[in-house]
């Protein structure tokens, strides 16, 4: 059987119908069972093009969320879902972070503050149980250049080091920048791809994404957004919750709530054991 055939068998379902009557009516909570297997997120597709909402999908582990997250992108393209992990940060140790995972990060926060239409979010407890920068300072610590702009290659050298770039002779990381010449290429954070920006004295002549392995451009970009590594806990700014960051109009689903509440609460009891040890290897470095 096709998946576009069992796509309309479960968007010709009157349950499917009444789920995202109840969504578009903005009804506060819903209880959906009986559903297995891959035919959770075939739902949940399905009401995500009748409502064209933002939705949160909450699994109960990451295992649980990259199984959906396959699914959904095998349904709706991987422009329409995106996936939330954790930065692979235990409580507390800075230095042990996944450059791969702050970038998936990133984009969710970026494409959420971009006007590009609703998305479906996967992820699990632990990544949002970590805090993420406020709107406000996460757009005071964007880099935006589109093509055209008057702007030196100093200048942007300069606030690329600032945000703690890595200059090195070719890019093939998030968070590392290059400058040869006329052509800086840089790997932000919120893309999946590094960009290649080529000056003409103090203008922006184009942008262009292009592949690592290959050097090679992919597209040419009329403006981008450079973003350093927000998850960096060195850094002083006020930081909330993932569920304060997105929009109100989001529709959360979980699987099960016991379960996601135990899974809150032992994270918070290991940061708290983490942070108390911590504190205690202060004082007596400090006698």
């Amino acid at each position: 059987m096709s998946k576009v055939l069992i796509s309309s068998l479960f968007y010709k379902s009157s349950k499917t119908r009444k789920l995202g009557e109840a969504i578009s009516n903005s009804q506060k909570k819903t209880v959906i069972s009986g559903l297995v297997g891959s035919s959770y997120p075939l739902v949940i597709s399905e009401v995500f093009k009748q409502t064209e909402k933002p939705f949160l999908i909450v699994l109960n582990n990451k295992e649980e969320a990259a199984y959906h997250l396959n699914d959904l992108e095998n349904l709706l393209g991987k422009k329409n879902v995106l996936f939330y992990p954790g930065s692979y940060r235990r409580p507390y140790q800075i230095e042990e972070t996944d450059n791969a995972n702050i970038l998936l990060r990133s984009e969710v926060l970026n494409r959420i503050n971009s006007r590009k239409k609703p998305a479906i979010i996967v992820s699990y407890p632990e990544a949002l149980f970590e805090k993420v920068l406020t709107k406000k300072e996460l757009e005071r610590h964007t880099i935006k250049i589109d093509k055209g702009d008057n702007l030196s290659i100093d200048f942007v050298n300069e606030m690329l080091f600032e945000y703690n770039f890595k200059r090195t002779d070719f890019v093939t990381e998030p968070g590392e920048f290059s400058v040869r010449g006329g052509i800086l290429d840089v790997f932000s954070f919120s893309n999946d791809k590094p960009y290649r920006i080529e000056f003409f004295g103090d203008e922006v002549e184009s942008i262009r994404s292009f592949e690592v392995d290959t050097q090679l451009s992919t597209e040419s970009i009329k403006k981008i957004t450079i973003i350093p590594n927000m998850e960096n806990k060195m850094m002083e700014e006020k930081r909330i919750s993932f569920l304060k960051y997105i929009t109100s109009k989001t529709v959360i689903f979980y699987r099960n709530e016991d379960l996601l509440y135990q899974g809150i609460d032992k994270l918070f009891n290991q940061a708290k054991d983490t942070f108390n040890k911590l504190g205690g290897e202060i004082k007596q470095s400090n006698p």
